[in-house]
């Protein structure tokens, strides 16, 4: 494509532009920043043939539209150079000091970002990002600068592929960002040119209708926009009317979320009533109501409810001239600024120092660190990259519900939350010690969904305790990755407790005690972190119990191995490992093959006429069948088990997600659990799920239900469940 003029701020309109607003700004650090900028990228171009520095300069330009601070818009000017140039930190923070370098070190550019093979480098970077933003986010107001500079000029991209992914990332991560602090200015300008890349031709069409309905509804908008200025002098309040129509990306979204078509789209055209004071808004709101009807269901009340980014305003929809639906937004000038531009709206002196107001923003509804703090959550319950990146955006876009404590303070969910999510954004200890809850003054399923001005009352118990698939009645990624780590300890409790359990009855048959036994040296050893990684390991079976006493007693070694061979559970070793009361002489045992018994299990025997004694699980299918008068029934039990253990054939049958690499997961989760997989059957297959039938070596019935359990936290796993044949 050709390239287009360069057009960008000079060096002084800059220090203008940032001095008109903060006076105090250092005109020789704006200078000097400039001038690094054009030094360190030199030749360099950008895809439209213009000096690459333009692009720094055009980023403070942007940010001078915000009114940020002097730091900030230094660090606009030099946010490319660490990546970009051989301009380093220190040599930053030498010449601009450590804020600025800060700033540049959190902003620099993150790397091409791919949909495919790079994903996980993707959602590493954005989680890093995310926690640079959460302890500045001038860095975040900064990023979505740049951004919103390199979509304004995307259409210079030669190649086709790239301007879609950096739209659809753009799409996807920067404008519900931006959204999220409050920033719609950015937001919808973001939004409109990603779509107009991913979607020319939607795009093309919506301007064309538009440009008709402007011609058709000229002069009814026009004769609206005066009768609204004639009532705000009526009433005698002080504001004036702003019309507007909406962005086509905008008008895309809604025809997709509510499947109707253009005509339908009420608010193509709207205006605000921009006011003094908030009793304003609500006078006007009376007359507007008053002259014109109102439509109900589209009445919003975000200045005694603002929304979590701190949006306030009065929304409703009329009827007005020519009986044309007309959208008005009726707030305060104040209100109207945190609306356009969020956190950025609160930068301003005060004890004469310019800067960021935080008192200011909290009174205005918007907490800067509440915004993002969600996300740092699911990092401090261990969510993956990949993970906390799927969640973060699921909640980027969701919309919102207003719920309420019994005290009467406001949590802010994603539409569709449950009373679970609610309990963790209240905090992680309540969400933990969850029971039940009370929606209303009514105890209600966890299931449920809330409402905006339910009140929500969580009933908790003493202990912290979770329950296998209470993530699927959640929505948040806060709630969801908190109660997979709750899952994980308690898993790690149970391995922990199985491998104290497993030592000490192996200690017992060589006649020694625990205190004998230094684990942590043992575990140095054996590469393994400390003691308690020791006993996790033999609780899953991933360590062999003989191998950590020969290390402890190298002199009994020969001993010790030869104790700890494990017994298999088969028909040959049967009577050694069940005793039989009232066994008759020569009497043989037989493991029945449907029921499959492990240590752990009930079992009884059957023996029909001229026949073995056949072994069953309590609750095994066939004794039904075998409950005739000719058969005659023994009470068995297990009896003393040798040092190394036994193994048994365990049947399990597992329901995933059909997606490739899911068997390779499962088979991992079963091998990190200490056994072996003698045997896979593939059951049922749809276009989602699938059943796969495993035969497995287990030690006993509870290392049974810990590979259960170890399966059924995988994300990829619906159930997992023991079968009989």
């Amino acid at each position: 494509m050709s390239a287009a003029p360069a057009t960008f701020l000079r060096q002084y309109e800059l220090v203008e532009r940032v001095q008109a607003y903060a006076p105090q700004a250092s005109e020789d650090q704006l200078n000097a920043a400039y001038v690094y900028a054009m030094m360190k990228h030199g030749t360099q171009k950008r895809a439209s043939g213009d000096p690459y520095y333009s692009h720094p300069v055009s980023v403070a330009g942007i940010l001078t539209e915000l009114r940020l601070d002097e730091a900030s818009i230094v660090a606009g000017l030099l946010h490319d150079t660490i990546e970009d140039t051989d301009a380093t930190y220190d040599e930053i923070k030498g010449l601009f000091g450590e804020e600025v370098a800060e700033l540049v070190a959190g902003v620099t550019k993150l790397s091409e970002l791919e949909y495919t093979s790079e994903q996980s480098k993707q959602a590493e970077n954005f989680q890093k990002f995310i926690l640079a933003s959460i302890q500045d986010l001038r860095v975040l107001l900064v990023k979505l600068a740049d951004r919103l500079h390199n979509m304004r000029t995307i259409h210079f991209v030669p190649k086709e592929e790239k301007r879609k992914r950096i739209s659809r990332e753009t799409m996807e991560i920067y404008a519900p960002l931006a959204r999220r602090v409050g920033v719609y200015k950015f937001a919808a300008e973001l939004e409109d040119l990603s779509f107009r890349q991913l979607n020319p031709e939607a795009y093309s069409a919506l301007q064309l209708r538009l440009k008709e309905l402007r011609s058709r509804s000229e002069d009814d908008v026009e004769r609206v926009g005066v009768e609204l200025q004639e009532m705000v002098s009526r009433a005698g309040v002080e504001g004036r009317v702003v019309g507007r129509q909406k962005q086509p990306y905008s008008i895309w979204r809604k025809l997709k979320r509510k499947d109707i078509s253009f005509r339908d789209v009420a608010d193509i055209f709207a205006f605000r009533l921009i006011l003094k004071e908030p009793a304003d808004c609500y006078q006007m709101l009376g007359e507007v109501h008053q002259k014109w009807s109102c439509l109900q269901d589209r009445f919003r009340d975000y200045i005694s409810m603002p929304k979590p980014n701190g949006y306030r305003s009065i929304h409703t929809t009329v009827r007005a001239a020519g009986n044309r639906r007309i959208e008005l937004q009726i707030r305060t000038e104040d209100m109207n600024r945190t609306a356009e531009t969020g956190i950025a709206a609160h930068w301003s002196y005060k004890n004469s120092k310019y800067g960021f107001d935080a008192e200011g923003a909290l009174e205005a509804g918007l907490d800067p660190a509440a915004s993002l703090i969600a996300f740092a959550d699911m990092m401090g319950d261990g969510a993956d990259a990949q993970e906390f990146y799927e969640h973060a955006k699921l909640e980027m876009y969701m919309d919102h519900v207003f719920a309420f404590t019994p005290k009467g303070r406001l949590i802010v969910l994603p539409n569709g939350a449950m009373p679970l999510d609610f309990a963790y954004a209240v905090h992680t200890n309540v969400g933990d010690s969850c029971t039940g809850c009370r929606i209303n003054g009514e105890t209600r399923p966890l299931r449920t969904e809330l409402k905006n001005g339910d009140v929500v009352d969580i009933i908790r118990g003493e202990n912290k305790k979770v329950v296998q698939g209470w993530e699927a009645l959640t929505r948040t990624g806060r709630a969801r990755s908190a109660i997979r780590r709750l899952i994980r300890s308690r898993e790690i409790e149970s391995y922990h407790a199985l491998g104290q359990r497993t030592l000490a009855a192996a200690l017992e048959s060589l006649q020694l005690t625990p205190d004998q036994v230094n684990l942590d040296e043992i575990a140095h050893r054996l590469s393994l972190k400390d003691g308690g990684a020791l006993l996790d390991a033999l609780g899953r079976q991933s360590l062999d119990v003989g191998k950590v006493l020969t290390e402890a007693f190298p002199a009994r070694a020969h001993e010790i191995l030869r104790s700890f061979e494990a017994i298999r559970l088969n028909e040959s070793t049967a009577n050694r490992l069940i005793d039989i009361r009232d066994l008759p002489s020569g009497g043989a045992l037989h493991l029945c093959s449907d029921c499959q018994p492990v240590l752990g299990d009930r079992i009884v025997g059957i023996q029909k006429k001229g026949e073995p004694i056949t072994v069953h699980v309590i609750d095994c299918n066939r004794l039904a069948d075998d409950d005739a008068a000719e058969s005659r029934w023994f009470d068995l039990s297990w009896s003393g088990m040798p040092p190394g253990g036994m193994m048994a054939l365990g049947r399990i049958k597992v329901t995933a997600h059909n997606r490739p690499g899911v068997m390779a997961e499962l088979c991992t989760a079963i091998a990190e659990s200490g056994s072996n997989i003698m045997g896979v059957n593939s059951g049922e297959r749809s276009i989602d799920f699938m059943d796969l039938l495993f035969d497995i070596e287990v030690a006993d019935l509870k290392h049974l239900a810990l590979i259960l359990a170890s399966l059924r936290s995988l994300s990829a796993v619906d159930r997992a469940e023991r079968i009989r044949n």
